[in-house]
């Protein structure tokens, strides 16, 4: 029963330990989950930082390029005064000829596939326009593009400000569609004429969408690249946890079969030691009551009186064999252990070693009332009793204080003498068959077992077992 006990204990640790690892990938997944909620968190925050920032390094390039284009419009502006100025300070011209003149010139100067200028006088009529000749004529002051904006009104009090910039929608000669065109435009002081030309500013926008395009795939390349990063982290830290749960599996296999190859060999010894008593002691004194009835019996068929002489030694080896079932039965099973429980059971067994053996016993016992697990009070009765035998016979030691106590969801028991010490590691290698027993005892109920000894001061033994 006490084996069946052990082994019990064994496959519900072991089941413990299977129960465990859906506990430990749990833990492992809620340890993931943070991990993964920071990352994408951050992932996040970059991504809004990242497009904050490109949004920024685009908007600087448009008015760089903007700005570029201002100059560049500002270059063919004054390259054609340089090319009028000649004509417009001749005092030898008359105003006509001056004014037809530099029409004349203007309407040849273009660049690119778009660039011209064009001249308005002060009241809006358009006097140049290469792209566009049917305009020439024309009183364009209340034109408007497709914004609703002034196109020319808005021009010419840029141009009587002293020059500068206007940005409106106009048609593009090369194709045909309407634009968004930047155009700068000077005052001719002589006549009051409005001179300017324009850059269609389409080709920026296309700049502008290509960067931002490139700037928004990078991004989400980058985001992809954090995703499969944070993706292939976690499958490696998962891996990692399943490939510990299934190392500690098998630690854990192999500890049972540990156990239980070592309860086995517990076992087959204490049978073997259980039949050598039977056969050495019972076996013979069953033979010799035996032999004792028949010498009676033959006796009494002869009439010999001494007959009787026989029955009572016969009477005398079957209660040296009853003494001796006793003691056998007492070793398996204390029957004090059974009724009373551990507490009484370790006081009678202390009360009868300080008779026998007259080594002083110092005690305090403070298990609980109820009762222990049978596993738990019977393993420590026989750690307690082998430990006692060991005292006795090996320490020379005239007292020994043991002390028992349960605290949270365990079982301590400290026993210690005042004898002469001995090497542990030496005593266990060579013969130490008893403290084997001892330390095997307590394995088998996953619990502790710590002896110490210093040589001159004595030993002292430390058992842990759980209650669960």
């Amino acid at each position: 029963m006490e084996q069946k006990n052990k082994v019990r204990q064994d496959l519900f640790s072991f089941k413990q330990n299977a129960y465990l690892m859906p506990l430990k990938l749990k833990i492992l997944t809620l340890a993931l989950l943070p991990l993964l909620l920071v990352t994408i968190i951050i992932t996040l925050i970059n991504i809004k930082q990242s497009q904050s920032l490109s949004e920024l390094e685009i908007q600087t390039f448009e008015e760089n390029l903007l700005a570029s284009k201002r100059n560049e419009l500002k270059n063919y502006v004054s390259l054609a005064l340089t090319a009028v100025s000649q004509v417009t300070s001749s005092p030898w011209k008359r105003d006509f000829e001056a004014k037809e003149e530099v029409k004349r010139i203007l309407n040849g100067l273009t660049y690119g596939e778009d660039g011209y200028f064009f001249v308005y006088d002060g009241q809006g009529v358009n006097l140049v326009h290469p792209a566009q000749p049917e305009l020439v004529g024309q009183n364009l002051i209340n034109m408007q593009d497709e914004n609703g904006t002034f196109v020319f009104r808005d021009l010419l009090a840029v141009a009587k400000q002293g020059g500068g910039f206007h940005r409106y929608v106009w048609r593009k000669p090369s194709k045909g569609d309407n634009e968004d065109k930047l155009s700068y435009v000077v005052l001719l002081p002589e006549w009051g004429w409005m001179l300017g030309t324009g850059l269609y500013v389409d080709d920026i926008a296309k700049e502008v969408a290509r960067a931002r395009q490139e700037v928004t795939e990078n991004i989400r390349n980058t985001f992809f690249t954090v995703l499969v990063i944070m993706a292939v982290t976690t499958i490696i830290i998962v891996m990692i946890g399943i490939a510990i749960n299934v190392h500690e599996s098998r630690l854990a296999d192999a500890r049972l079969r540990h156990l239980a190859h070592k309860s086995v060999q517990f076992q087959v010894s204490q049978r073997r030691r259980f039949a050598r008593e039977l056969h050495d002691g019972i076996n013979q004194l069953m033979v010799s009551v035996k032999f004792r009835v028949e010498l009676a019996i033959n006796k009494m068929k002869k009439g010999d009186c001494s007959a009787a002489v026989d029955l009572e030694k016969g009477m005398d080896v079957l209660n040296q064999a009853i003494q001796e079932v006793r003691l056998i039965s007492h070793d398996l099973r204390p029957s004090l252990l059974d009724d009373m429980g551990l507490t009484s059971a370790l006081r009678s067994l202390l009360h009868e070693y300080e008779a026998r053996t007259g080594i002083i016993v110092e005690t305090e016992l403070n298990f609980p009332e109820e009762r222990l697990p049978d596993d738990i009070e019977i393993t420590l009765y026989r750690v307690i009793q082998e430990a006692l035998t060991n005292v006795d016979k090996h320490s020379g030691a005239d007292e020994v204080r043991l002390k028992t106590w349960v605290q949270g969801r365990y079982a301590w028991v400290t026993l210690k003498d005042n004898g002469e010490g001995f090497d542990v590691v030496n005593q266990v290698q060579s013969n130490g068959i008893g403290l084997r027993n001892m330390h095997d005892r307590i394995e088998l109920l996953s619990g502790e077992f710590v002896l110490t000894s210093d040589i001159g001061h004595g030993t002292q033994l430390r058992v842990k077992l759980p209650l669960v």
